[in-house]
Order: structure tokens, then C-alpha cells, then sequence
């Protein structure tokens, strides 16, 4: 695979082509899983949830509600919280709930005796509910069945359904009023907990969407349900496996790929070091010397000695001998007063305190000790002074004989 060079190119040719890897391996995967992935929102999926629109979902009985005026709404989050706020305007739809947990079913008990209606379909359903009595059918039949009316109340009266029985009824208490049978069984009953009222159907069907428009099928859940005027209907979502908290919001697919990122950033990090273990580049060769390493290791030199007064001494010299060539005067031996008054006289414009200057850097060249701050001052004021000597000095000749000079003094300094 060979990776363009116009794409990142700031980048390694060894990481462009592991990025580019990387990439096309992501995108082949995106595109597997979109092929192979089974679909769950299809015939086969047999969850009444009101998001799926299939023959087995509740999309067309909950849209039915919605568009009739009904104030429903989807409930997601955990069913212990409806249950604090229930009262006696509370209906409460689940349809195939699948739960066994404690908390849900004390919940619903909570909502029953706050005055709820609660309508359950199924075997959960009815295991959820308070005084259940739910049980398997003891005819397994996979054909719709059409309801018989066998109760005097008005949910009976609800005109000709048809229901698959998934579950039956245990009947045997007297609070129980059988409403509808398929087979002689039990297929839809009603009773009366506390201060509220449960109604169990033995399957969903009636309100699936392939079976809500079928006969009287709409009726007998609005029936099921009760009036509208001063209530306010959930259709439970919590119990069909994903229960919604405040945390569930942190998670999703922002979660997913976030995930999925740290580790493919992992991974990357992974390969780029254990693939080399030194630089991209070589670092370039280091000069053996250079002037700023050569003059540290001068200094420290004389710091070590306790040489300061000789690095004033030596300043002192050259500054000496460099203005006697100056003066046209060689070899001869004056002191600082001299020199200084020489100089005044051949350049009249230097420094007034070029004599003071000179006679402080003559006395400590010859003594023993000095501060090394001190002689740093005094190293650059010579130095100084003799920048200001050389801006006086006359061109032409004179500086060319001076230069000759210095360059034959420079030689026997070194001599020495």
C-alpha cells in the first residue's frame, strides 16, 4: 500500500502508512457491521415497544393515542420514580414488561394504592403485578383466537377482539372478573387493588400494529385504558431491557466512541514505540569547541586558581603596550600616571577618568587576592577605555603601522 505523499505530510512515511492502515481498517469494520449486524427492528423482534414500527410493535396504537388527544407520554426512567408522584389520575401501560426485579413490582404496587390504573399484557405482566395469578396457557395455540365476552362490566362490551394467548389465568379469586376468554381460558380480567384498578390481557396482540385495526381490537384497549378526562398516561419502556437514569445520558454513542477512540489511541501509541526506540531524525554532530565553551572553561580555570588578579594583570598589559604603540613608544617602562598623561596629550578627547581608571587596574594587578567581581569591573572598564582609545585614533597611516605593530606584539605575547 503506498500512501500518498500530499496527505499529512508532516507526518512520517512509516506513521502516514500505519494512519492510513489504521483508517481503511475502521471503515471496512463500519461497513461489516452495517451488513451483519441482525436488524432488531423487523418481524421477528416480538417487543410491543412503541418505537418499533413492525407488525409486533406498539408504534401505531401509541401515534393512535397522541393524534386522539390522550396526554401519554413514554416512560424510560426508573419505574420507582413514576411511582412517588402516582395518584389517582395515573395510567400506566405495560405491555410485555420483562423484569423480576423487587423494586419494579413494589412500584406498581405503589402505584395501585395511590389510585393508578395499571394495564399489564402477558405472562410478565401479570408476574409484576400485585395478586397475580398468571400461568402458562395449557393449550398452546399460535392461531389469533376471537375473544369471547363473558363479564357483565363495560370493558366486556368492548365489541369482537382477537388475541394469540401467550399466558392464563388462575381463577379463584372472587375479586376477579373474567371479561374475555379464547378456548375457555382466561384472556382478559380486571380487578381491583387498594384504591386502584388492574386490567391483564394474556398477549399484547390487540394493540400490536399489525393487529390494532383489526375488528374491535382499538376499542378494547381505550376501553382497557378508561377515560381520558382527568388523567395521564405512561406507556412503560423501562421493562423492554433499557432502563434511562441521569447517568443513561452520559452514555449512548457519544460513550461508544469515546471508548473506541482511547483504544485505537492506545494502540497507535503502542505501535509507534515498540516499532523504534530512538528518534525519527538524527541529532546533528556537536562541535568538539566553540568559543562560548572555550571561554567557560577558561573562567573556570581561573575561578578554580584564585587567579583573578592575574586576569586583571594580563588585561592591564595589553592595554599598556597596545597604547605605548599608540604613543610611538616601545619597551619603555611607565606607570598609569604616564601613560595617562601621554595619552590626554596625543588624543585629547578621551575619558577624564581614564587615569583613575589605569592607576586602579595597576594597583591590582599587583596584589595578591582580589574579589572576582571586582576584577570583572575593572577587566571591562579597560576594556572600555581602550574601545574609546581606538575611535580617537587617527586613520591612515598611524593605524596601519599600529595594527603591524599590534600584530608583531600579539606574536611575542604569545612567545612569552
Amino acid at each position: 500500500m503506498k500512501s500518498p505523499t500530499w496527505f499529512l505530510s508532516s507526518l512520517d512515511s512509516k506513521d502516514r502508512k500505519l494512519l492510513l492502515w489504521c483508517l481503511g481498517t475502521a471503515a471496512v469494520l463500519a461497513i461489516a457491521a452495517g451488513f451483519l449486524l441482525p436488524n432488531g427492528d423487523n418481524n421477528e423482534n416480538r417487543l410491543p415497544s412503541t418505537y418499533l414500527s413492525w407488525r409486533h410493535g406498539a408504534l401505531a396504537a401509541y401515534e393512535t393515542l397522541v393524534r386522539s388527544g390522550y396526554p401519554v407520554e413514554r416512560w424510560e426512567r426508573p419505574l420507582a420514580e413514576l411511582a412517588l408522584s402516582a395518584g389517582p389520575g395515573t395510567v400506566v401501560v405495560f405491555a410485555e414488561p420483562f423484569s423480576r426485579e423487587v423494586d419494579d413490582i413494589k412500584a406498581v404496587r405503589q402505584i395501585l394504592e395511590h389510585g393508578g390504573r395499571v394495564l399489564a399484557t402477558g405472562y410478565g405482566g401479570g408476574y409484576i403485578l400485585p395478586g397475580g395469578a398468571t400461568a402458562p396457557p395449557r393449550d398452546f395455540n399460535f392461531a389469533a383466537c376471537q375473544l369471547e365476552p363473558e363479564g357483565l362490566d363495560s370493558l366486556a362490551s368492548s365489541g369482537e377482539a382477537w388475541m394469540i394467548p401467550e399466558a392464563t389465568w388462575t381463577v379463584g379469586n372472587p375479586n376477579d372478573r373474567v371479561q374475555y376468554s379464547c378456548a375457555g381460558q382466561p384472556a382478559v380480567v380486571e380487578y381491583d387493588w387498594g384504591d386502584g384498578h388492574v386490567v391483564w390481557w394474556a398477549s399484547s396482540t390487540p394493540l400490536e400494529n399489525g393487529s390494532l385495526a383489526r375488528a374491535a381490537n382499538l376499542d378494547l384497549l381505550l376501553n382497557s385504558l378508561g377515560p381520558r378526562e382527568g388523567k395521564h398516561f405512561y406507556w412503560d419502556e423501562s421493562l423492554h431491557g433499557e432502563i434511562r437514569s441521569t447517568w443513561t445520558y452520559a452514555g449512548g454513542p457519544a460513550l461508544t466512541l469515546l471508548r473506541i477512540g482511547v483504544a485505537l489511541l492506545v494502540v497507535l501509541v503502542l505501535f509507534s514505540f515498540s516499532r523504534r526506540s530512538g528518534p525519527v531524525r538524527e541529532l546533528p554532530a556537536a562541535v568538539r569547541a566553540t568559543p562560548v565553551e572555550f571561554v567557560e572553561a577558561l573562567g573556570s580555570l581561573y575561578r578554580n586558581a584564585g587567579a583573578s588578579t592575574t586576569a586583571v594583570a594580563i588585561a592591564w598589559e595589553r592595554f599598556r603596550r597596545q597604547a605605548l604603540r599608540l604613543c610611538g613608544m616601545r619597551g619603555e617602562r611607565v606607570d598609569a600616571a604616564q601613560i595617562s598623561a601621554m595619552l590626554q596629550r596625543r588624543f585629547p578627547g578621551l575619558d577624564e577618568a581614564l587615569e583613575a581608571d589605569l592607576k586602579a587596574c595597576e594597583e591590582t594587578a599587583g596584589l595578591d587576592e582580589v574579589h572576582p567581581k571586582e576584577a570583572l569591573r575593572l577587566v571591562q572598564l579597560l576594556a572600555a577605555q581602550m574601545e574609546k582609545l581606538k575611535a580617537a585614533a587617527r586613520p591612515g597611516v598611524l593605524n596601519a603601522v599600529a595594527k603591524a605593530e599590534e600584530v608583531h606584539s600579539n606574536s611575542q605575547e604569545r612567545a612569552e
